[in-house]
């Protein structure tokens, strides 16, 4: 990463969830000056306490749907950044509570948007959203930018939504031919299925997968031939940055929606993934097939990053086989009682140092 993150002041929702946090101690080691607003970490333990990273940054604990409070922390932190986060981010979440699913996902990118109207200094906005907005037909083929949105369930249905918001605020208030008056470039980033260390997720494969292992049970895998763009939590988090450091120095260009997944090679079904990671970790890890009836999902997931690679200059570093080997790496070193900080930056530095060559 450049010096353009040093002293940056950045405004970040989301920041005690499993990518925010990862997201939070990135910008840290940048010099970046964080704002983190989100509700307190979803699941316990977490990577936000286990990794201390609310001692880098100032830390609001607090509703996206609260715009007052939101409206008012943004105030206070003046940023020239806001990266958009905060989200409720489970399928099987949104099948159970859709109306949170869609007040969040949708009306929380709303609030935003509008505290970031009312804001002076804001340049660039990333709204983080999902590989699953798009009308999944399974025709096989992988979602381009272009195509048409839409999400066969609650959660990737709000996530379209939220899409298209950023899209009307985009259109209605930073138009991109108007850029040089306002001075704002929105735009959204869809990535895949994220993994890494630190996840303890409920309803997430890896988590599931390693709570079993610790549990000394066999890891229960429902569709085991679903395909995924498994993707190590750094590869979209550098996507992210990238686009935000693009968007507050070139604006208007940059102010779309842009995808950010793996090599073809890493789109994996969930059977490989899992295989791969309990022959990493090794004895007496095992898996079957879970028979029970659940509620519908995609079965094929895959997306085309020709634009990113061309326009952005971004590329995954990190092959699936070394992300697994770097969870095994990170949950070994914490089982073991290593400073989960310390370990968290260094497997940052190592995936800096693979942009580098």
């Amino acid at each position: 990463m450049t010096q353009f993150w040093r002293g940056r002041r950045v405004f970040l929702t989301g920041h005690t969830g499993f990518k925010g946090a990862w997201l939070s101690l990135w910008l840290q080691k940048l010099g970046a000056k964080i704002t983190g607003y989100a509700l307190p970490p979803p699941t316990q333990p977490c990577l936000f306490k286990a990794a201390r990273v609310a001692q880098g940054m100032e830390s609001v604990i607090a509703d996206i749907n609260d715009s007052t409070q939101l409206y008012n922390a943004l105030g206070r932190a003046r940023p020239e950044v806001v990266i958009h986060l905060a989200a409720q981010p489970l399928v099987h979440a949104g099948y159970h509570d859709p109306v949170e699913t869609y007040r969040t996902n949708v009306m929380g990118t709303v609030h935003l948007l509008e505290a970031v109207r009312r804001t002076d200094g804001v340049c660039a906005v990333v709204n983080v959203t999902t590989d699953k907005c798009y009308e999944n037909l399974e025709s096989n083929k992988p979602f381009r930018e272009s195509d048409r949105l839409g999400g066969f369930d609650p959660y990737s249905n709000s996530k379209a939504c939220s899409e298209l918001a950023s899209q009307a605020y985009r259109n209605a208030f930073f138009p991109p031919e108007r850029y040089a008056s306002h001075g704002v470039a929105v735009a959204t980033a869809r990535a895949g299925n994220v993994i890494g260390g630190g996840d303890w997720g409920i309803d997430r494969l890896v988590p599931d997968i390693l709570r079993s292992i610790v549990a000394g049970s066999p890891v229960k895998i429902r569709r085991p031939n679903a395909i995924r763009p498994w993707q190590h939590v750094l590869e979209p988090l550098s996507g992210y940055l990238l686009l935000a450091e693009k968007l507050a120095s070139a604006g208007a260009r940059y102010a779309t929606a842009w995808n950010f997944g793996p090599d073809d090679a890493d789109a994996k079904p969930v059977r490989w993934l899992t295989e791969n990671l309990i022959e990493r970790w090794g004895p007496p890890a095992r898996w079957e097939p879970d028979d029970a009836a659940y509620q519908h999902e995609a079965h094929f997931l895959r997306l085309d990053c020709h634009q990113a690679r061309a326009d952005l200059g971004w590329k995954p570093r990190l092959p699936l086989p070394q992300a697994l080997d770097w969870i095994v790496e990170w949950h070994q070193a914490l089982a073991a009682g290593e400073d989960m900080r310390s370990l968290c930056l260094a497997q940052i530095s190592r995936y800096e140092l693979r942009g580098s060559v």
